[in-house]
């Protein structure tokens, strides 16, 4: 092995590797035991300005570094061409096709040559590499099958953040929570991410989204799986990048996109690989709120067409069933939540590893 690029080691104890140490600011620290090999996947459009300062900032024990070229057209490929680490591989597009498509091509590179752990990287500079070890701990140690950095552990950060960001912050990570079924995430658009051979294998990778959905369809296809997913908390570190992210079309998109992705994903976990008390909830409660609401439409503009007004017992047969199915759904949210996996898919059927 390269003395140049050492690799994270742990050591298996029954199921489960200990940690022996580590630090935002160091290697982490293993006993001998089972290698490790920990990859990054950058994906890069555009990048040319900041590309090299990112690959310098990659710490010298990660084992392999992917750059997947979206097919920029500055001088991104030539710089990383041009980088002289032997780490650094070079994938391109030929056209682009989007950073949920970059991400792919490089997961799938990345299995194909055995990485156990994948993290994610921005070839904006937006991602602190000085963190690397705080975000692949919970793979290491067996906790978790994917790990997600938290920029809103920071409570000053959170407080100088504007209330309008604030409020649209919090209303779609809701909305994200609720499609994907992972309520125990708080930041759920941060792309700062790690993950796991067990869950990496276990995706249909050609499912997730291509684009900038990416990060939202993973948190949903990573349920399916029933994958364990852990926050890291970490604060963001804001260039002058400037986003490729259109905001008009995101708006027009997102929308439909968290509502097409939840309903797949209610439709999967309790109507197709489970049927379950959530399951009769949902069948229910749905309904009557769907007839609660049509009927009282309906008598009001009866009501409004004819000049009279709807009796006791009108009103009441409106209101009842969207009571009723109210509490049904949020009954069905309740059990939602507490479904959440509590057991990494990689400590599942594990092999146990004796070490002398």
């Amino acid at each position: 092995m390269d003395a140049e690029q050492p690799q994270v080691r742990a050591r298996i104890v029954g199921k489960r590797p200990k940690i022996f140490g580590v630090s935002p600011q160091t290697t982490p620290r293993r006993a001998p035991g089972q290698w490790v090999k920990v990859a990054v996947v950058i994906p890069a459009y555009c990048a040319a300005a900041s590309i090299d300062r990112v690959l310098a900032e990659i710490p010298p024990w990660i084992d392999a570094i992917y750059v997947v070229d979206d097919a920029s057209p500055d001088p991104t490929a030539v710089k990383v061409a041009a980088s002289g680490d032997r780490r650094v591989r070079l994938l391109r597009h030929e056209e682009n096709r989007g950073v949920g498509a970059a991400m792919i091509t490089g997961y799938r590179q990345a299995l194909a040559d055995g990485a156990d752990i994948c993290v994610k990287i921005d070839a904006d500079g937006q991602m602190d590499a000085v963190y690397l070890p705080q975000l692949v701990e919970p793979l290491i140690a067996g906790r978790a099958d994917y790990a997600k950095g938290n920029r809103f552990h920071d409570t000053a950060a959170l407080r100088r953040m504007p209330l309008a960001r604030r409020v649209g912050n919090a209303a779609l990570a809701f909305l994200i929570k609720a499609a994907s079924g992972q309520w125990r995430i708080y930041d759920v658009t941060n792309g700062y991410t790690a993950i796991h051979r067990a869950a990496l294998s276990a995706l249909d990778l050609s499912r997730l989204h291509p684009r900038y959905f990416f990060e939202s369809s993973m948190l949903v296809r990573l349920r399916e799986i029933d994958a364990l997913v852990e926050d890291v908390p970490m604060p963001a570190r804001y260039n002058d990048e400037p986003s490729h992210l259109s905001v008009g079309r995101a708006m027009l998109e997102f929308p439909w996109l968290i509502l097409r992705h939840g309903f797949k994903r209610i439709l999967w976990q309790y109507f197709t690989v489970d049927f379950n008390v959530a399951s009769l909830f949902l069948l229910t409660g749905i309904p009557l709120i769907g007839f609660g609401l049509g009927f009282g439409i309906y008598e009001w503009i009866v009501g409004y067409l004819t000049n009279t007004l709807a009796s006791t017992g009108t009103v009441m047969l409106a209101v009842l069933p969207l009571i009723l199915g109210f509490q049904l759904i949020l009954q069905a949210l309740v059990l939602d939540v507490g479904s959440a996996p509590r057991r990494p898919l990689q400590s599942r059927d594990a092999p146990e590893i004796l070490l002398p």
